[in-house]
């Protein structure tokens, strides 16, 4: 079944890009995990996303042929896999797809020749496992059936190995628009000959069949598909080519699972002794440790890429990925410490060879999963918590759905996890009634992103949209192009000209602003992005004339604020290394023309002593008032000879743009100062973290600066003054809060003074009704001093019922505490009876069996609430 030769997957990857080189493609690196610059796409999800511009015909590929393994994410959108990863043999997440691409170069002929080649001939593939399929075509879209394809396979497979696709297997789509095409895939059967004796491989083929699986998918970019869903010939037929680099490892390791290879084996192994269940033991716990090998894998890629976990966009599906992961181990495997940054090493060995960002990053990625970790389990504590007080409350053995979802929406809390737990208490929750909630927030969500966009509509064909922008700041334009967007009802109209002086955000940058005037009508841009490799200005409405000439104008007064803002965040970069040391990283930026923003990789907080060298440094080299050097269009092998910084998780082209200032010199495509000294003044106004090894400044420079140190200033005349110590305002406010410190002291010695006395009052103030002690009364007391005194008074009298109210700044508050053993005779709980009680004081409340507090902006009803109380403790 497997290869005659004993292969690696460093081997394997090795072989497929040494194969493709020597017939001349250019290997060319992985992109970064997560997209920039693409609306329709948030993670690369196959190796021809970082094409895609060379397809459409906005950008000239480096080389016609070129091969690649790209890193690829499958979690959100069209493909989505996460569900299945783990439940079967071969669904990832993060999985590398190896490929090779021609640009208007070869076709369907050499990549089938090569790809059967390769399969056969190199990694010598047993030629009687393996089926292809050819796109059937389509009549509804007026597609013919690939017989190109067909023929080209005829030279090396059996007919009857020749199986026909459809629309859905057959013919590639990236997303809902996009360039797309036929496709003929590779499949191998991977069963034992007993198994492939009794039941022919062609019937399985595209059945979700673990053992006869797509190993190679042979695209054939052909077509563009546009947002009204038709088909638009591409400028030139292509080539894509992905092989799935973990199932070839399958093939050739001759395994029934991807798992059971090298690529995981490593991982799993390590889990398997952390948490002392071998693989292979049981299913639940064989799942769970396929769910943390494969997630610790998208996890790390993505931030050693520059993603980091957040609550929102990208971010927010990455720490979903890894709180997915630490559910399957605090449930499945008993590991309720953190563990999965411990992986990162093994990742690290195995990998970083191939893709050193995982090397350079490797602290990062550990710091922040151990912080991921530590916070989410922190969670999961809260969650449980929650969910004891939900299931005690709970008169039924069913749980109400809506509030399980509750647990998953405010704590992270997933339902299999509460089902489990649940489960072992006899009891379930309304599955209908989750979904229902999870229905309405999933509509919310989609409301409120939904995003219309239109077709291009082409006023003249341009090759290539020039940007004039580093020279000009006004220009004699056309519009080429433009389409209509409509998002949470708004409307408005993207557009595209001929040659542009308008900066697009990129680079931390905001995008320039500015107009479009014509001879009869003034259009605003009110922001500039780019796309595809296209410039796209926004504007709230279209020119009634779109064909007329116009002038571009740029808003120079914003721009020119925002450049200073740039150039100040490169010397405040090279500050920061100086300061903090040669580790700082930048991790993402903000210029804007109000302040900037920057966020670098540091494991401590910023000192006050260390902020105040950072901006000593960056002032001094404003006023030096260096001349900005740039550096258009060198090769980057030149750039890295001069130093010049590079950001992690950025793909750079064979030519770069440098801007130096003095001794700071970083890649950047951005507009700066055309001196340091423009500049004027820099001063940082807040510094804290962002995530684990992260850290954000934000900084003001020139007329902000100076309005701001100016306010600063006017605060401190006006403490000085209230203070009425104006040479030493410090000590005067040191001496101010220790007379508070020293009058919040007495005060709570006089509350514990009255606690006391209250206790004593409240003993005798109890009665002995039936079976058990009852206490209902009226205080003065604060909420905390009123708990401290119910549990003494509980440790006292266990078969004590009380019930204490209290008024405070025109609220009412109640606590009901029970006695140990009343809970164990009687059908009371707290939180139930609290709840009731609450209704009197218009409010609501509730806690544990034991005790319970309520709160109520009706104090005059507390009178009623005792009187209720009384009825019910009887």
């Amino acid at each position: 079944m497997a290869s005659t030769k004993s292969w690696t997957a460093q081997a394997i990857r090795k072989q497929f890009l040494d194969f493709f080189n020597e017939r001349n493609h250019e290997i060319v690196a992985s992109a970064p995990l997560v997209i920039k610059g693409d609306p329709t796409l948030m993670f690369t999800n196959a190796g021809m996303n970082q094409f895609k511009e060379a397809f459409l015909g906005n950008r000239e590929p480096s080389n016609v042929r070129v091969t690649d393994t790209q890193k690829c994410l499958r979690v959100s959108g069209k493909h989505n896999d996460l569900e299945e990863v783990g439940h079967d043999t071969y669904h990832h997440t993060m999985f590398e797809m190896l490929g090779n691409w021609s640009f208007g170069d070869y076709f369907k002929k050499e990549a089938i020749a090569w790809a059967w080649e390769l399969l056969t001939e190199v990694y010598k593939l047993d030629k009687d496992r393996l089926y292809v399929t050819v796109f059937e075509g389509d009549s509804s879209e007026n597609l013919s059936r690939d017989f190109e394809a067909e023929v080209n396979w005829q030279n090396f497979i059996a007919q009857d190995r020749i199986l026909n696709g459809n629309k859905k297997d057959n013919f590639w789509e990236m997303g809902l628009t996009g360039p797309c095409g036929p496709c003929s895939e590779i499949h191998i059967d991977l069963r034992s000959d007993e198994e492939r004796a009794k039941v022919d491989g062609a019937s399985l083929v595209n059945q979700d069949h673990p053992q006869v699986v797509e190993v190679w998918n042979l695209v054939f970019m052909e077509y563009n598909r546009l947002a009204d869903g038709s088909l638009q010939a591409l400028p030139a037929k292509h080539v894509d080519t992905g092989m799935g680099f973990e199932r070839l490892c399958m093939a050739l390791q001759g395994k029934q699972s991807n798992y059971d290879t090298d690529v995981f084996q490593p991982l799993i192994q390590h889990l398997s002794k952390i948490s002392n269940h071998p693989y292979g033991e049981a299913e639940k716990t064989d799942i769970a440790l396929r769910v943390i090998a494969d997630h610790v894998r998208a996890v790390a890629f993505a931030i050693s890429d520059g993603q980091l976990p957040s609550n929102n966009g990208a971010g927010y599906v990455i720490r979903r990925i890894l709180r997915r992961a630490i559910r399957y181990g605090f449930s499945y495997l008993n590991l309720k410490k953190a563990f999965i940054y411990q992986l990162v090493d093994i990742l690290a060995d195995q990998m970083g060879e191939s893709f050193p960002e995982l090397l350079d990053q490797k602290n990062l990625v550990q710091k922040v999963i151990l912080e991921e970790e530590q916070s989410f389990l922190r969670t999961l504590d809260q969650g449980l918590s929650r969910l004891d007080q939900i299931s005690s409350e709970s008169a039924s053995n069913q749980i109400d759905g809506a509030k399980v979802f509750e647990l998953y929406d405010t704590f992270g809390f997933p339902p299999d996890l509460t089902a489990l737990i649940l489960k072992e208490k006899g009891k379930s929750f309304d599955q209908s009634a989750y979904e229902a909630e999870m229905k309405k927030q999933k509509e919310r969500a989609r409301s409120a992103t939904k995003v219309d966009t239109g077709d291009w509509v082409v006023l003249e064909e341009d090759d290539r949209e020039e940007f004039i922008g580093y020279d000009h700041l006004e220009a004699k334009v056309r519009i080429t192009r433009y389409r209509k967007v409509l998002s949470k009802k708004k409307e408005l109209y993207q557009i595209i000209l001929n040659l542009t002086p308008f900066y697009p955000e990129g680079g931390g940058q905001v995008g320039d602003s500015g107009k479009l005037i014509s001879d009869t009508e003034e259009l605003s841009i009110f922001d500039t992005k780019k796309e595809h490799g296209l410039i796209i200005h926004f504007s709230d409405k279209l020119p009634a004339n779109p064909k007329a000439n116009f002038k571009a104008v740029v808003n120079r007064k914003r721009q020119k604020i925002t450049s200073l803002n740039h150039s100040a965040t490169h010397l405040m970069h090279q500050a920061l290394r100086e300061v903090l040391g040669s580790h700082v990283e930048q991790k993402g930026s903000l210029v804007h023309p109000e302040y900037l923003r920057f966020d670098f990789s540091h494991f401590s907080k910023v000192e006050a002593g260390e902020i105040a060298q950072i901006e000593q440094l960056v002032n001094e080299r404003i006023r030096a008032n260096y001349p900005l050097e740039e550096f258009r269009n060198i090769p980057i092998e030149e750039a890295e000879g001069m130093g010049a910084m590079m950001l992690f998780g950025e793909k750079y082209g064979d030519t770069v743009r440098a801007i130096k200032f003095g001794e700071s010199i970083e890649l950047c495509g951005g507009i700066h100062a055309k001196a340091s000294g423009e500049i004027g003044l820099f001063t940082i106004v807040s510094e804290g973290a962002v995530a684990a090894g992260i850290r954000r400044i934000e900084a003001y420079t020139g007329e902000s600066a100076r309005t701001y140190l100016k306010d600063k200033a006017g605060i401190l005349a006006s403490l000085q003054q209230e203070l009425k110590n104006p040479k030493d305002p410090l000590g005067g406010l040191q001496k101010l809060k220790e007379e508070n410190s020293q009058l919040k002291r007495e005060i709570e010695r006089f509350k514990q003074a009255q606690a006391t006395a209250e206790r004593r009052a409240w003993k005798s103030a109890i009665v002995v009704v039936n079976d058990f002690e009852r206490l209902i009364i009226k205080t003065e007391l604060d909420p905390k001093n009123i708990k401290d005194a119910l549990f003494q008074l509980k440790g006292e009298h266990p078969r004590l019922a009380a019930v204490v109210a209290a008024e405070s700044d025109g609220k009412a508050n109640i606590a009901v505490a029970l006695g140990d053993a009343l809970l164990s005779e009687k059908d009371w709980k707290a939180g139930a009876l609290v709840k009731e009680l609450a209704m009197e004081i218009g409010g609501g409340g509730g806690g544990q069996p034991g005790f319970a507090m309520a709160g109520g902006s009706k104090p005059q009803g507390i009178e009623n609430a005792l009187n209720k109380a009384k009825t019910i403790l009887q």
